[in-house]
């Protein structure tokens, strides 16, 4: 028998570890900032610490590592099927950075993280975009990653 708490809490982890990821996925990004420096840098000061007066939940930082790490290995491959998803002329780099930080993100766990139901995957970074965007745009991420979570998962969806 599993303890609920426990479950809830590593939930929470991982869903702060997700945001993280995606700011930091973001700022790598907007400002070229490189895999090494982005990770001492939120592990240093943003998983589970307080930035600016904001004290941030904390995060599983192994979390954290694999998705960030991953989307900028994976990059090559994720790309082209994120752009396919999205609807024809709009390409992924006409995408705001921030959306496109969330679809990467989602797109990588989709791929490479079998061990997360794609449902949860989906929904996770859907209430990620909720917080950061406007309803429209959380379609959108809707969406593509439940395009991409039928093409990726397949078996998943047929049961």
């Amino acid at each position: 028998m599993t303890d609920g708490g426990t479950e809830a809490r590593k939930a929470n982890k991982r869903g702060a570890a997700r945001l993280a990821a995606v700011q930091a996925l973001y700022q790598m990004d907007l400002a070229g900032t490189g895999l090494n420096e982005i990770m001492a840098e939120f592990e240093v000061h943003w998983l589970g610490g307080e930035v600016e007066g904001v004290q941030y939940r904390p995060a599983e930082a192994a979390y954290f590592r694999d998705i960030v790490g991953g989307v900028v290995r994976e990059q090559t491959s994720l790309d082209p099927q994120i752009d396919a998803a999205l609807q024809r002329g709009w390409p992924l780099k006409r995408i705001e950075t921030l959306l496109r930080a969330v679809l990467r993100a989602g797109a990588y766990e989709l791929a490479c993280r079998n061990d997360v139901p794609a449902r949860v995957v989906t929904a996770e970074y859907v209430d990620i975009a909720g917080a950061i965007v406007d309803k429209e745009e959380t379609g959108m991420i809707n969406a593509v990653l439940d395009q991409l979570a039928h093409q990726l998962r397949a078996a998943e969806f047929s049961a």
